[in-house]
């Protein structure tokens, strides 16, 4: 038996789709800018020469590093209310959750771009009189930041598909409303085709996107 394709029933519920979509954008946005502060003060915690600053962040990075992202989501939005008190809503745990994972991420990827800077480059920045933040600044990251675009948007990309994990909580991204386009129309092949390739023009873009970015950051550097 042949199955018998019929997008129109998804398609009257486009709109769904397009809300879920936008609401998949926010939340990474804003997964990767919070991600992308914590990770910065990891990795340069990781990098100090103190202990005190190294064991928390090694701490920190490993266990979100091992363990499910899911788990993440259930534990801010579950257990927080019952730990600490602190009820927070779909899209704030969500965020919570993918922001300290991408942070540990990150601050790996931060981390790989610094050290691949030849050891002639600090001792030179420590010739002319420059302190180590200094030399960080103005020597170090300016370099290390054109080795960290392409693992960084590989990240960025994979936070971007974990977002789905929010409708577990029930938060309105893409994939949740899927889920209920899906209830209403009972075409799931056809929905989640739909869905399927609207992730994969978000992505493709941002990847065209990014891929500018760093032709331009090349240029300049």
């Amino acid at each position: 038996m042949t199955y018998a394709w019929d997008f129109m029933p998804v398609l009257r519920h486009l709109d769904m789709l397009a809300l879920g979509l936008v609401n998949t954008v926010k939340i990474a946005a804003m997964s990767i800018v919070l991600g992308v502060g914590l990770g910065l003060g990891l990795a340069l915690m990781r990098l100090s020469p103190s202990r005190l600053l190294r064991a928390p962040a090694t701490a920190f990075i490993e266990f979100y590093r091992n363990t499910p992202p899911i788990v993440h989501f259930f534990w801010f939005f579950y257990a927080l209310p019952v730990l600490a008190d602190i009820s927070l809503d779909p899209l704030a745990a969500a965020i919570l959750a993918l922001s300290t994972q991408s942070g540990a991420f990150y601050a790996e990827v931060f981390r790989g771009g610094i050290v691949s800077i030849e050891s002639g480059q600090w001792e030179g920045a420590k010739a002319v009189g420059m302190t180590r933040a200094q030399a960080m600044r103005r020597v170090i990251l300016p370099q290390a930041v054109g080795r960290m675009v392409p693992p960084f948007v590989e990240r960025s990309f994979e936070l971007t598909k974990t977002t789905a994990l929010a409708s577990t909580l029930a938060y309105g991204e893409l994939l949740y409303q899927a889920m209920q386009v899906n209830s209403q129309t009972f075409r799931p092949l056809e929905v989640y085709t739909v869905v399927a390739l609207l992730y994969l023009v978000l992505l493709v873009t941002c990847g065209a996107l990014a891929r500018g970015a760093e032709r331009r950051l090349t240029a300049y550097r």
